[in-house]
């Protein structure tokens, strides 16, 4: 036969497990046969959330403890964050989604608390984010990801270190983003379709950089070279965007694959380099005088990717919400947007943890025949 209940200093011991005092309180019920009752938030039976606690029924009391533990995980889950938050780039700094996470960290100090932004980089993102996919679930490691960690994993390897679909949860996409087919300005080309005519009187001659193989940025380059005739154009791969803006400006090579950035901006509009095109399927708003691929001679030439919010699968729904709900709070300021635009992004206010999911499996069904039909592999 069970233990009757009984208190321990104070803490309320039943079946030899203690109870958090916090999640139950006393309370008076005259309709009652005993004047001492326990509350439990949130559960009841038939409607009813007080119950006798008389020492020979508190059958009751044991089943409700599971739902009562659930409770107080809620109230923990409230109090998020105490502690500042590690977001990972999968990137080294200074390319794309290095901008779009500082800027969000920045944001983040008075919506939800210190953002410690961490760059990893290596394998085409994969080393980042395979860090985010095994870190404890509790809110305190998130990823600044999106397309390219989920393309490269499901797509692009024989052995993924991870599974983007069943190891990270989707929180908000915080920006839209196109690539830019972009050159050294020191080579004569000035326009996409003078460029591909130098490429092809000098095959071979010529290499491009992009952010790792497998990367958006090195599938969208190879899908140039196959729509503009099969171009002899030498991929070299680097551990970020940051990196190849470097190397292509100083001229180490005489052209990148790149995201659209504000630095990519204000150095084409600098002269430091030449933006022939941007692969989006309409001018951008931040940089409407840079023609789009398909404007430039190359029709049905599209390529964007998504930056977002993803935690450790597992991670409680509300810590979930509550980081989306900030991310959109942010979002939705026109000042906010201003900056993203600026620097040739699309701002997406409206996103959740589900539209962000379904934006992902939409970009692995996209880029599933590009990846067939170019047999690009990262292993």
């Amino acid at each position: 036969m069970p233990k009757p209940p009984r208190r321990t200093g104070g803490v309320l011991v039943v079946g030899g497990q203690h109870i958090d005092p916090d999640s139950l309180r006393t309370v008076t019920d005259a309709k009652a046969p005993a004047a001492s009752c326990i509350h439990i938030p949130g559960v009841g039976i038939r409607g009813e959330s007080r119950w006798n606690f008389a020492a020979d029924n508190f059958s009751i009391l044991q089943r409700a403890l599971p739902r009562s533990r659930a409770v107080s995980g809620f109230a923990r889950a409230q109090a998020y964050p105490t502690r500042p938050i590690r977001l990972v780039v999968p990137f080294p700094p200074g390319g794309g989604t290095d901008f779009i996470a500082r800027l969000w960290a920045d944001k983040m100090k008075s919506l939800l608390g210190t953002i410690v932004v961490e760059n990893m980089g290596g394998g085409g993102s994969s080393l980042g984010a395979a860090a985010v996919a095994r870190a404890r679930r509790d809110g305190y490691t998130l990823l600044l990801g999106g397309t390219i960690p989920h393309v490269n994993e499901v797509l692009l390897k024989s052995q993924p270190l991870y599974d983007p679909i069943k190891e990270l949860d989707p929180v908000s996409c915080l920006a839209v983003f196109a690539f830019a087919i972009a050159i050294n300005p020191l080579l004569p080309p000035r326009t996409l379709k003078e460029f591909i005519a130098f490429a092809k009187a000098n095959p071979g001659k010529l290499s491009y950089g992009h952010a790792g193989v497998g990367s958006t940025h090195h599938l969208t380059g190879e899908l140039f070279k196959s729509l503009a005739g099969n171009l002899e154009i030498v991929p070299v791969p680097y551990r970020g965007a940051g990196p190849v803006i470097v190397d292509l400006i100083s001229g180490q090579i005489p052209m990148g694959v790149v995201a659209v950035t504000g630095q990519v901006l204000e150095s084409h509009r600098s002269g430091r380099l030449r933006v022939l095109a941007v692969t989006s399927p309409t001018r951008l708003v931040g940089a409407p005088d840079l023609p789009t691929a398909a404007e430039a001679g190359l029709p049905g030439f599209n390529s964007t990717g998504s930056n977002g919010l993803l935690a450790p699968a597992g991670t409680p729904r509300p810590i979930i919400d509550q980081i989306a709900q900030a991310t959109h709070t942010a979002l939705a300021e026109r000042a906010y947007q201003q900056v993203l635009i600026e620097a040739g992004m699309e701002p997406t206010p409206e996103s959740t943890p589900e539209k962000f999911r379904r934006m992902l499996a939409d970009d692995i069904a996209l880029w599933t025949p590009v990846v067939t039909a170019l047999g690009v592999k990262m292993d």
